[in-house]
């Protein structure tokens, strides 16, 4: 009777927490040997988007078996569409109630919500990916976590500008249509720095190259972002890439008979015949640090960003299909460049603004705002993004890039 009753009450505590969970709730079980932390997730989607929230998930079970390996085990409680007003208050808040040790939010909006609550709480971490205010905030509890997501960028430009230039030096596509579209959620830091990066790359090998950019005003639109793939290839772009957070974009692209390259996963299955590469963030090599760090009585830094040099920003698969020859070996080049300190992404002897090199720009200032008494970034002939602090912060117009802001 008794182990009936203890098996009632566990059911009623599980159901219990997926009914808080607003839109939607994982519970991972909780393993025996080693020590556990338990550790929560806010989402502002879920998996199925097979992009950006399904790159979290992967770095949520890539970490799990990496601290398990050191004798960590991770108790995760994940909540999935979870919108960016009172409802992250609200998930943030459930979770702290919960005992989690760790609350990760992974959108960009969910960070003034998160602020709200984490000083309540001040004996639990929270952290918010892809933001800026909880590095200079007075909390000591508030954390912030990027990665150099610009360097993928730039490596998946340089695949997209060798395809083009072999069609150009085939024949089959005039120097001056050589025209990429980008689909991009909003006109934010973190988008123009990725785009930019991106076409800075493609720019590297197919000089001639020139990029029209949507912003779709969502992280994720489905719809939207297709329709804004749509649009581009009919005003004359012949490849497509992306800062949102659906395989929409890819799947228009090769409908339209154009390529494609994707963000935050491998988008060849849904589009074999267009999308020739994508990069993402590798979030378990931060989540393996941070929980190590916490779970080992440890003081976690309250801004962490790394890139290609410590594998938090990667590459998938290059489809060899449709590739231009000789890819894979000029990615090696530009990596082993990136990683050595002799290329510099932003180098401002590649491009110019209105007309003029760039000598000059500043970086956010502790305000977050862009003022005089900001950090100056432009210095030994680059400008140095991400260095100040780990969310982008390059909001240049620079020539070859038109955009409908």
């Amino acid at each position: 009777m008794k182990k009936f009753l203890a098996l009632i009450l566990s059911l009623i505590m599980a159901l219990s927490l997926v009914a808080c969970g607003g839109g939607g709730e994982e519970k991972d079980p909780e393993n025996t040997d080693g020590k556990t932390i338990k550790v929560g997730l806010i989402c502002i989607g879920d998996e199925n988007d097979q992009g950006y929230t399904y790159n979290f998930i992967r770095g949520k079970e890539a970490a799990t078996e990496a601290l398990k390996a050191k004798g960590i085990n991770v108790e995760w409680v994940v909540k999935y569409n979870i919108t960016e007003d009172s409802k992250c208050e609200d998930a943030n808040m459930e979770l702290a109630e919960a005992g989690c040790e760790i609350i990760i939010n992974n959108s960009f909006g969910f960070e003034p919500h998160m602020l709200k609550v984490a000083k309540d709480y001040s004996d639990i971490t929270f952290i918010a990916c892809t933001n800026s205010a909880s590095s200079r905030d007075d909390l000591k509890n508030t954390h912030n976590a990027f990665a150099n997501i610009y360097e993928g960028r730039y490596l998946a430009g340089v695949v997209a500008g060798m395809k083009l230039q072999e069609q150009i030096d085939a024949g089959k596509l005039d120097a001056d249509k050589a025209v990429i579209g980008y689909v991009g959620a909003y006109p934010y830091a973190e988008v123009k720095s990725g785009y930019t990066a991106y076409y800075l790359g493609a720019k590297s090998v197919c000089p001639s190259v020139t990029m029209k950019v949507k912003f779709v005003g969502s992280w994720s639109d489905a719809t939207a972002e297709g329709n804004a793939a749509s649009a581009l290839c009919d005003e004359g772009c012949v490849l497509i890439s992306q800062h949102s957070d659906n395989t929409t974009p890819a799947t228009t692209a090769q409908s339209k008979g154009a390529f494609h390259t994707g963000y935050n996963n491998d988008m060849i299955g849904v589009a074999p015949e267009a999308s020739l590469i994508g990069t993402r963030i590798d979030w378990s090599v931060y989540f393996t640090h941070a929980i190590e760090t916490i779970a080992n009585g440890g003081e976690l830094e309250q801004d962490w960003c790394h890139g290609i040099d410590e594998s938090a920003v990667v590459l998938t698969d290059l489809n060899e299909k449709i590739a231009a020859p000789g890819t894979a070996d000029k990615l090696a080049e530009v990596e082993k460049a990136i990683k050595d300190g002799t290329l510099h992404v932003f180098d401002t002897s590649t491009f110019t603004v209105g007309g003029q090199p760039l000598t000059h720009a500043f970086a956010l200032d502790t305000d977050g705002d862009f003022a005089a008494d900001s950090e100056e970034a432009v210095s030994d002939g680059y400008f140095h993004e991400s260095e100040f602090q780990s969310a982008p912060y390059f909001v240049e117009n620079i020539d070859g890039i038109t955009t409908d802001e």
